[in-house]
């Protein structure tokens, strides 16, 4: 299909990108990427929206990757969605059969009428050409758009709850620990759920919320009829640019503090944190391994090993593994063969997620998947669905889970911490606390 593409200069970009995300709310598919300018070397633009549905796949994990697989191939442009977590079962022979509050479909992606690309102050738009006509009257409509200039946090009456209490939790990370002196695997990421049940929350008014007080790089408002994942994701899983291929997985964190000299002693206390770095090299390896599948013979490198990136929130240890790849191999054979991602299953991979299956209490789902894009050429860009919000309007349930690394040097009181550091933005988001 062809697309018509059009430029525009944008003079206020920050309120533009306001109302394209309010005018996107009129359509049952809407995925807003948005990297809040944050300084990195691999972004293509600033943001995406993309709204409007030529064509869609939706599946559970069965067969879902040969689905995605024919699909991509098929229709050969555009393609934005989703890969839930529990497609580990597609690519390896595991269940999940843990509680679902949520019931996300495993895999969804679509085709887009209507794209617009964000860099700097220009905007790009990318319109099926048979919709072209469509444009000059979108553009007014999104122009007309009237934005709240106030985004606090609004106090609602939404109580969360814990679905693994403190004291499980801490035999469950013991058990893990168990695991880990057996010799069964080295690291495992468990998770836990908080959520709530019976709340409505205003899904654009939380996003842009938490996105304010976040800043991701890897920010995404994705909406699909009742369903939405509000993300301020910091974690990129995998890019391909050409026969160029990054994965940046994110392990080891550390709070920021309230001043500028506390807060770079705190940097250099993670970089030089042997459990930290531990946690961190132990995903770079798994990464490693994953590359060497399909990579190109001798092109796999560390480009970046446990470097400091420094976010709204937090500190965090980010490695960047980079390797190229032939040409003739499928995009979606590339993501079958790393997915989930190391960085939220643990190694060895298989054992890990096997564990953590039988110690969770909750279904990932989209949780610990990733949310993306295909270009008409094969490349693709994809993060890693952490420090996220899901909503299922219709059902009125709200879920947000945070996990941690468990390694040998792990001590439960100190993992459960951090989760409560990593779970802070959603809360103080959804119930208005500090």
């Amino acid at each position: 299909m062809q697309r018509t593409s059009i430029q525009f200069q944008v003079k206020d970009i920050s309120k533009f990108k306001k109302q394209l995300l309010l005018w996107a709310q009129q359509f049952e598919i809407a995925v807003w990427l948005d990297s809040n300018n944050y300084d990195q070397k691999y972004s293509n633009f600033d943001a995406v929206l993309a709204v409007d549905t030529v064509s869609k796949i939706e599946t559970s994990y069965k067969n879902a990757f040969s689905r995605l697989k024919k699909y991509q191939s098929e229709v050969k442009d555009y393609i934005f969605g989703y890969l839930g977590y529990d497609l580990k079962n597609d690519v390896e022979n595991l269940t999940s059969s843990n509680f679902d509050g949520l019931n996300f479909p495993d895999l969804l992606f679509f085709q887009p009428k209507k794209l617009f690309f964000i860099k700097g102050n220009s905007l790009e738009i990318k319109y099926i050409s048979a919709f072209e006509q469509e444009i000059e009257t979108d553009l007014e409509n999104i122009n007309q758009l009237q934005t709240g200039q106030n985004l606090v946090a609004v106090h609602r009456n939404i109580k969360i709850k814990l679905r693994i209490h403190k004291d499980d939790y801490y035999k469950k990370i013991n058990t893990i620990l168990n695991h880990i002196h057996r010799g069964d695997i080295y690291e495992a990421n468990f998770c836990q759920e908080f959520y709530s049940e019976n709340s409505v929350i205003d899904p654009v008014e939380v996003y842009q919320n938490l996105n304010e007080i976040s800043k991701a790089p890897f920010a995404t408002f994705f909406k699909f009829n009742n369903n939405y994942l509000l993300s301020a994701s910091p974690e990129r899983y995998l890019k391909k640019e050409g026969e160029n291929l990054i994965s940046q997985p994110i392990k080891g964190t550390e709070k920021r503090a309230s001043t500028k000299t506390a807060d770079e002693k705190l940097i250099k206390e993670l970089e030089q944190n042997p459990k930290e770095r531990a946690e961190n090299i132990m995903i770079v390896d798994l990464v490693r391994n994953d590359f060497s599948r399909f990579a190109l013979k001798g092109s796999v490198k560390v480009e970046e090993l446990c470097k400091v990136y420094t976010f709204e929130q937090v500190h965090q240890l980010i490695s960047t593994i980079s390797c190229s790849v032939k040409n003739d191999i499928h995009p979606v054979d590339i993501i079958k063969n790393t997915f989930p991602m190391g960085s939220m299953t643990g190694a060895p991979k298989i054992s890990a997620m096997k564990i953590m299956e039988e110690l969770e209490e909750t279904k990932r789902g989209l949780y610990s998947g990733a949310v993306g894009y295909f270009t008409p050429n094969g490349d693709f860009d994809f993060n890693v669905i952490i420090r996220s919000i899901l909503y299922n309007a219709a059902k009125k349930y709200i879920s947000y889970s945070v996990g941690g690394a468990i390694t040998a040097q792990s001590i439960p009181e100190k993992e459960y911490e951090e989760c409560l550091l990593k779970a802070k933005a959603m809360k103080q988001v959804l119930v208005n606390v500090k």
